[in-house]
Formats: C-alpha cells, structure tokens, sequence
C-alpha cells in the first residue's frame, strides 16, 4: 500500500461516533448514561451478594460474580469514551489510549465467551452429576477455571492488540466509530494486514466457535438428562437451574452473530444508512448484553432474589 502519507502515532486519532447524526447524540447520551448507571448498580449487587451471602458461596456464584465484575469492567473500557464522544465532535483519543481501551475490550469479550462455557459445564456436571458434583467442581478445579479464562482473554488481547497497534497508519487517523473498534483502526493501515486478519481468524476460532461448540453439547446432555427425570415438578426445577445461564448464552452470542453474520449492503445510500445501523447496533451490544446478565439472573434465581432481599432487610434493621 501506499505509504507517502503515513501519519506519525505521536498525532493520535479521531472518533467520528454519532458526529455527523448531532440530533441523535443527546438522546443517546442520556440512554447510554442510565443504561450504564444500570449496569454499575446491578452488577455491584450482584457481586456484593455473591461475597457476603455465604449461602451464595459455591461455583456457579462464584463465577456469577466473575461475569458480573468482567461486564463492569467491559462497559467501563468505552463506555466514559462513548459518552464523551456525544459531547465532543471528532473526539481525539492518544495512540496509547486507544492501545489500552482496544486491549481492554478485547480481553474482557475474550474472557466472557470462556467463561460461559466454564459456567456451561458447571451445569453440566451440577445436573448430569450430581452426586460427583462437590468433588469434580471443589474450590482447587472452579476457580483455575475462572483464573485461566481470564488468562487465556488477556493473552488474546495482547496478542491482537500489539499486532494491531504495530501497524503504520495512513491519513487523518479518522476511526469511524465510537471506540477504537480493532476491524475500524485496521481499515487505517498502510501494510499489508494478512497477519492480522489470520490471527483473528484463529482467535474467533478458540474463543467463539470452540465454546459455542461446548456450551451447546453440555446442553445436548443436560436437556437429555433432564427428560430422563420422571416427574414434571423435578424436570422444572432441573432447568430452573441453568435456565438463567442458557438466556445470557442466547443473548451474548445471538447479538454477535447479528451484527457480525448480517448481509452488506451495496448501494452507496444503503450503506450509509447500514453505517449507522452498524454502529448503533455496536453500541448497543456494549451496554444491552451487560446490563440484561444481572436482571436475567436476579428475575430467574430464587437464591439470588433471596440474597438481594436478605441484603436490604439486614440494611434497614441496621438503620
């Protein structure tokens, strides 16, 4: 590629978000900003009961809590850039600032699919084998679990991260969204991006395709064994279980399959309109997805709303 006009890192970039839609930024701004409120608040409960209920202190929890702090620290890697953006057109963002939050994001998506599927054989086993259960899921197996799926989303982020930010950058270093979206900065480069592109492939590989393929035969098994149950009360309360856990796998990997498995539009007007459609449906996807996990899991878990009444009863007597 051409590379007369590469641009030093030193110069930074420019988000263009919503800057050329300035009647949407207001409304979004104010969405975006309670939706997050949301997220901070029922997240925080959730964390806070996961570690004070000691009824609460088994594996699922556990790793209940760990999606809980993942979604916070996910939504406060762009969403503070976000909102900022509504308020100032072309935000600028420093090459190392955009490094961070483009690592950020990237390891906690990362995280979240392995620990989804982690969470999928803690059913699994909870419900399959059950008398095996506190041996196979002892405190020595859940939390490696947890601790290597957040190892293995860090290593992925500084792998696509590094390669990524390497890269020399052509132009005005104009990123057309609201974060430093890895396939929005690559569009910026004036090298040859093969490696990069391969290595996203590799990683889409182990971190989408291979835990979608495990949460879906865990489910395979656990629907097979709760059929086996002889009565209906049992079988409602077997998938009473995983239910919760089943809703935020749909919902995680649903929305990322729309956004990404979509047809392109080939009209120039079309486009423009899908632009916006696309970074809209981005946005959303930041902030939905975290904000939905703690309502899912508070509205379809008796032990949690138990936890969370508990919590606010105990409160108000010490008031």
């Amino acid at each position: 590629m051409d590379r007369s006009n590469e641009t030093s890192p030193m110069m930074g970039f420019i988000l263009l978000g919503l800057s050329a839609h300035p009647k949407l930024e207001k409304t979004f701004f104010v969405l975006i900003l309670l939706m997050y409120l949301v997220i901070l608040l029922g997240n925080g409960v959730l964390i806070l009961v996961t570690l004070l209920d000691s009824h609460l202190h088994t594996p699922m929890y556990f790793f209940l809590g760990n999606l809980s702090f993942l979604d916070i620290c996910y939504t406060t890697s762009s969403v503070p850039l976000i909102l900022d953006s509504f308020l100032i057109p072309r935000k600028s963002i420093s090459f190392s600032g955009c490094a961070v939050q483009m690592f950020l994001s990237f390891a906690m998506g990362a995280t979240e699919c392995v620990l989804l599927s982690m969470m999928a054989f803690d059913r699994y086993v909870a419900i399959c084998n059950p008398l095996r259960y506190p041996v196979v899921m002892s405190k020595a197996v859940y939390v490696p679990m947890a601790a290597g799926s957040w190892a293995a989303g860090i290593t992925n982020s500084v792998v696509q991260t590094s390669l990524a930010m390497r890269l020399p950058f052509c132009g005005d270093n104009v990123i057309n969204h609201f974060t430093c979206e890895i396939l929005a900065v690559l569009k910026l480069a004036c090298a040859d991006i093969s490696i990069n592109v391969i290595s996203m492939v590799v990683a889409n590989m182990i971190f989408l395709a291979i835990p979608v393929l495990f949460i879906f035969v865990s489910y395979v098994f656990i629907l097979a064994t709760i059929l086996r149950i002889p009565s209906a009360e049992g079988r409602k309360k077997a998938f009473s279980t995983c239910s919760a856990h089943l809703t935020v796998v749909i919902v995680f990997y649903g929305t990322i399959l729309f956004m990404y498995g979509k047809p392109k539009s080939k009209d120039p007007l079309g486009a423009d309109k899908q632009d916006l459609a696309d970074k809209l449906i981005s946005l959303f996807y930041g902030v939905v997805t975290p904000m939905l996990n703690p309502i899912i899991y508070s509205l379809r878990n008796k032990d949690v709303k138990t936890a969370v009444r508990n919590m606010v009863a105990q409160k108000h007597l010490t008031e």
